[in-house]
């Protein structure tokens, strides 16, 4: 059986990731802070916790990381202080997390048994671009520290990983849809959420372009790379491209869902990113190709509040900053 670890295996991702490798015969093993308890899908699935090991820690602890890194083949690496608000509250913590504690695993994985290896990065690291398909190859153009330092992660990545093992970047679009261990602080998720409860859906100014993707094709991703042959994907950075949308059509596709019953109401630009990514290089290389759509994300979102498995909207849990703020001033971090 292979054994893999996932690090940050407990998040909005991660934990979706997590079911799917038990799923597909992987040994999982998560690393994670655990700050989002849902996250372990034990409470989910009591036939879980004889297929996976879940170790408590953070990413800046070395030893443990260390640790946890034995016996592993296959490594996957989720883990930071998750998109730009969270990131603002503490920039030296979110650096110190996000790139220094990075620069510091390096040693660790080059020194390990893992002989493939997968980076989630950001397609937030092309910030503000114009043209219709942004590809790999463009310049990356980041406008917070929170896509600068993914950049440098991917940089000082292909610059020091040893050549033995097989390096993947995955630049994913915005993730959407639901997950055990949900997030409402995502522009789709953060929309139907808004429709639901308010009957109005706020928008970020509308004229944005913003790339989706469902989560269950941001799974299929991961496990599409781990089984693709090493000569294909070594030191290779792939865009993981769902839906090129406006934000403004994107509330219009929420609205549809509800019959048109939610009203729009457009408000100043506050995050002013705007892309579109192109996902040809990972379909030429692998024939990935994602299945599901921002229509299907608005949908299981929508399914999933009726069926009251979002008990309390306002625990911290769902949202990042609200997390991090009490973890903050706990002293938690």
């Amino acid at each position: 059986m292979k054994k893999i670890l996932v690090i940050g295996g407990a998040g909005y991702v991660g934990t979706e990731l997590t079911s799917s490798l038990l799923t597909n015969g992987f040994h999982v093993r998560v690393f994670d802070t655990f700050w989002y308890p849902s996250g372990i899908l034990n409470s989910f699935d009591s036939q879980a916790a004889s297929r996976i090991e879940y170790v408590k820690g953070d990413i800046r602890d070395l030893t443990l990381l260390e640790r946890a890194m034995i016996d592993i083949d296959s490594c996957i690496h989720l883990a930071c202080v998750s998109n730009d608000p969270s990131y603002e509250l503490d920039p030296r913590l979110a650096k110190d997390i996000n790139f220094d504690a990075f620069t510091k695993f390096l040693p660790i994985l080059n020194s390990s048994s893992v002989k493939r290896f997968i980076f989630a990065s950001s397609s937030s690291v092309y910030g503000i671009k114009s043209e219709p398909n942004v590809t790999e190859d463009l310049e990356c153009e980041p406008i917070s520290d929170y896509s600068k330092y993914k950049v440098k992660c991917e940089e000082i990545l292909l610059s020091n990983v040893r050549d033995e093992i097989t390096t993947t970047i995955l630049r994913p679009s915005t993730v959407c849809g639901y997950s055990r261990r949900q997030r409402f602080d995502l522009v789709v998720n953060v929309l139907t959420l808004s429709a639901l409860r308010n009957g109005i859906i706020k928008v970020d100014g509308g004229e944005q372009y913003r790339p989706n993707l469902h989560i269950k094709d941001m799974v299929a991703c991961y496990l599409r790379v781990l089984d693709a042959d090493p000569e294909v994907i070594n030191h290779e950075v792939f865009n993981v491209a769902g839906e090129n949308l406006k934000v403004f059509d994107i509330a219009n596709k929420v609205r549809e869902e509800l019959e048109r019953i939610p009203k729009i109401e457009i408000l100043p630009v506050i995050d002013a990113r705007s892309y579109r990514v192109s996902g040809e290089k990972i379909a030429k290389s692998l024939g990935f190709v994602p299945r599901f759509s921002v229509d299907d994300a608005i949908r299981d979102l929508v399914s999933a509040y009726r069926d009251n498995l979002f008990p309390n909207l306002d625990n911290a849990e769902y949202y990042n900053i609200r997390r991090m703020q009490e973890l903050i001033s706990s002293g938690s971090l």
